[in-house]
């Protein structure tokens, strides 16, 4: 026996399946070595003997690694059976998965088209409706622009299909809450101007009085004035009348010697009273010119403060009036901007609206 040689003939391929499966399947392998070891008896003693049971023990070895080795190639191919069949599963999962998405890629397209159409019929929708802060904060310029727009909206039933009623409601709704919010507006403004109308002529009302008063007061002092130093005048005057009657009387009696001088000097004190009653008189005539130069200018100066505050309400009104043109020109680019950039103009105004407002977060108009 060679060192090359097995002691028993592997199952052939084509039944090594069914023999490995089978319990105890290689025992008849097994007792065809057994049967070579038992017929074999080699003498230990010499040389050729212990060679032969070396050569023996190998080939039991050479028998085990064959059996051993066909069993092994059966399990290696066993487990490639699993990946071949799990291999074609998927080739077969991947094929139908995409014969099922070709097949239904029509409805899946049509679901789509039909979805994207209500989500543009349900955002168009959502635009008839106005918020009602808006609605009652609008003045009724943008009230009567706003009716106007939504009167010119075309509801499209064949496009809008279930929403056509919702959408006809909203607008009849939308419609009714701003000509009603029109309505009041516009009593509203009227009756502020009225109130404008009636302050402004109160005011003028008392402005008049106010300097008919002061001028009034002002002629008063005159009188007074011109009266009290009239009658100093007078009383200054009888008593230098008493006092030179009474200088010519002593004069008299003292210097009768003197009747000549006493005349001259009589003729002379009558020649200064005239001219003290002349001086009076001018003193009172000037006195009275400066009370009216006073009462005019008194009215000068009230009238030109009147003045001044009308000038400086008008100067207000003015510059309000410019500062609401500057932020409607602003305003109005800002809405043509939004235009041009896709959005409809009525988001576009409510947009700028909350804007101006300071309703959105971090987002301001520069005026």
């Amino acid at each position: 026996m060679s060192a090359q040689t097995e002691l028993a003939v592997v199952p052939p391929q084509e039944t090594a399946l069914a023999v490995y499966s089978t319990p105890n399947g290689l025992e008849p392998w097994l007792q065809q070595i057994r049967s070579k070891i038992d017929g074999f008896t080699p003498d230990i003693g010499t040389r050729k003997g212990r060679e032969a049971i070396a050569s023996m023990a190998y080939a039991v070895a050479r028998s085990k690694t064959a059996l051993d080795d066909v069993g092994k190639k059966l399990v290696a191919d066993l487990k490639e059976v699993p990946k071949k069949i799990d291999a074609e599963r998927k080739r077969v999962r991947d094929t139908l998965e995409a014969w099922q998405e070709e097949v239904r890629r029509p409805l899946n397209e049509w679901e789509e088209a039909e979805a994207a159409k209500k989500r543009e019929i349900e955002v168009w929708v959502g635009e008839l409706r106005l918020d009602p802060q808006i609605i009652s904060a609008a003045d009724s310029e943008y009230l009567r622009i706003s009716i106007g727009a939504f009167e010119n909206i075309v509801i499209d039933g064949e496009w809008l299909g279930d929403y056509e009623a919702e959408a006809l409601r909203l607008k009849a709704d939308t419609l009714a809450a701003l000509r009603s919010a029109l309505e009041k507006r516009e009593q509203y403004e009227a009756e502020q101007a009225e109130l404008a109308r009636l302050r402004a002529e109160a005011e003028a009302r008392e402005q008049k009085d106010r300097e008919e008063r002061i001028a009034r007061e002002a002629a008063e002092r005159a009188r007074i004035e011109a009266e009290q130093k009239a009658q100093a005048e007078r009383e200054a005057t009888l008593r230098r009348e008493q006092e030179a009657k009474a200088a010519a009387e002593r004069r008299e009696l003292e210097l009768k010697l003197q009747a000549e001088q006493a005349e001259r000097a009589a003729a002379q004190a009558k020649a200064d009273q005239v001219a003290a009653e002349q001086r009076a008189e001018q003193e009172r005539q000037a006195a009275a010119q400066r009370a009216e130069q006073a009462a005019e200018q008194a009215r000068i100066d009230e009238r030109r403060r009147a003045d001044a505050a009308a000038a400086e309400i008008v100067r207000q009104q003015v510059a309000r009036e410019r500062d609401e043109a500057h932020r409607r020109t602003i305003n109005r680019s800002a809405l043509e901007a939004f235009v041009a950039g896709g959005m409809t103009k009525e988001c576009a105004k409510q947009a700028i609206t909350l804007i101006a407002k300071r309703q959105i977060p971090n987002v301001s108009i520069a005026y």
